[in-house]
């Protein structure tokens, strides 16, 4: 069935997003935000990102497109090229 949506919100409730889901889905993209801004803050480029990390440079585009899920590892990779390491923090200190 193909619908159409009017409102962002229509679609979402098609969804039937858990708030874990929700959650997960809100980290990736932070996750992926915070990478992208962690390459810009050193003046890198995709392309020397790639080579310092051994990665394709059109796998880290696809990355920041968020057109595909990277692993931790992958992430957590890709940020320890950049100085950077992922670190889990209690929820009460968001």
């Amino acid at each position: 069935m193909n619908r159409e949506f009017q409102e962002w919100e229509d679609f979402e409730k098609e969804l039937n997003i858990t708030p874990e889901q929700e959650s997960a889905i809100q980290l990736e993209k932070e996750l992926i935000e915070a990478t992208i801004r962690a390459r810009e803050s050193a003046n890198m480029t995709q392309r020397e990102l790639a080579e310092k990390s051994g990665m394709k440079q059109s796998a880290i585009a696809r990355i920041e497109k968020m057109k595909v899920s990277p692993s931790v590892d992958t992430l957590n990779h890709l940020l320890f090229q950049l100085g950077y390491r992922l670190k889990v923090v209690p929820l009460s200190e968001e």
